[in-house]
């Protein structure tokens, strides 16, 4: 990256939103964006920036930690900060979280029943073999337990992935992972892990067939089975242990 003082920033760097730390951030982002830096590659040090900007270096480490809870830089201790995961994406998740309630949970089964169905049919008329083999290897999560670690790929993501749209994709991801309490609880208390899995493979037998119609209703009765459980379920007697997978 050149030194700092050779980058100009657009006019509009610091005039985005109301806070000093929030102007600050825009501007953060708006050198990544201008140096061309992705995923990994190190940014100036919070000394650095707060000269650059002519602000003290507390108010620039606030404005990283804001940058830093969306996933947008990463702050490694003793090491420095760096472009995070997130820097390319339209659809941000919020770093703060939702309350754990029963209506919460089927919130976001609502959300994702009113998007996800339309999401399969468009999948598998845009699908490449890709974007196949992609659904194929997440369709197996169904089958961990609740708590065990995560596999490459989420299904539900995998499948958004697969109508070429980039935005629908960041929005599943964002949608699962802000409501990431609520997306646990689900994977807890509906325990039908073969049936789960079972229709994964549905809706992956229809997206691979080249047949929306199929796709949409097979992801419709997914969901809705999903809800059915959530419904009848004690989410109380779960919250505690919902509170220690986070």
């Amino acid at each position: 990256m050149p030194p700092l003082s050779s980058i100009t920033p657009p006019p509009t760097s610091l005039s985005r939103t109301d806070s000093l730390s929030g102007r600050l951030a825009d501007a953060i982002l708006d050198l990544i964006r201008t140096d061309g830096l992705t995923t990994g590659d190190a940014i100036p040090s919070a000394r650095t920036l707060a000269s650059r900007f002519e602000v003290t270096t507390p108010t620039i480490r606030e404005a990283l930690r804001q940058l830093e809870a969306t996933g947008a830089v990463e702050l490694r201790h003793g090491s420095g900060t760096y472009v995070g995961p997130t820097i390319d994406r339209a659809v941000m998740v919020n770093p703060h979280r939702a309350p754990l309630t029963k209506e919460s949970v089927l919130e976001l089964i609502g959300a994702r029943e009113l998007i996800e169905p339309d999401t399969a049919a468009a999948a598998a008329l845009a699908r490449t073999d890709d974007q196949l083999r992609r659904l194929e290897l997440a369709s197996g999560n169904a089958l961990n337990p609740p708590g065990d670690r995560p596999v490459a790929y989420h299904f539900h993501i995998e499948l958004a992935a697969a109508t070429g749209n980039r935005l629908m994709r960041e929005l599943i991801e964002s949608l699962i992972l802000v409501r990431g309490r609520q997306q646990r609880a689900i994977r807890r208390l509906y325990d039908e892990r073969e049936r789960d899995h079972r229709e994964h493979l549905e809706i992956l037998a229809a997206v691979h067939d080249r047949d929306p119609a199929q796709a949409r209703q097979l992801t419709r009765d997914h969901l809705a089975h999903i809800r059915e459980a959530i419904s009848s379920a004690d989410l109380q007697a779960d919250a505690a242990a919902a509170d220690g997978d986070r």
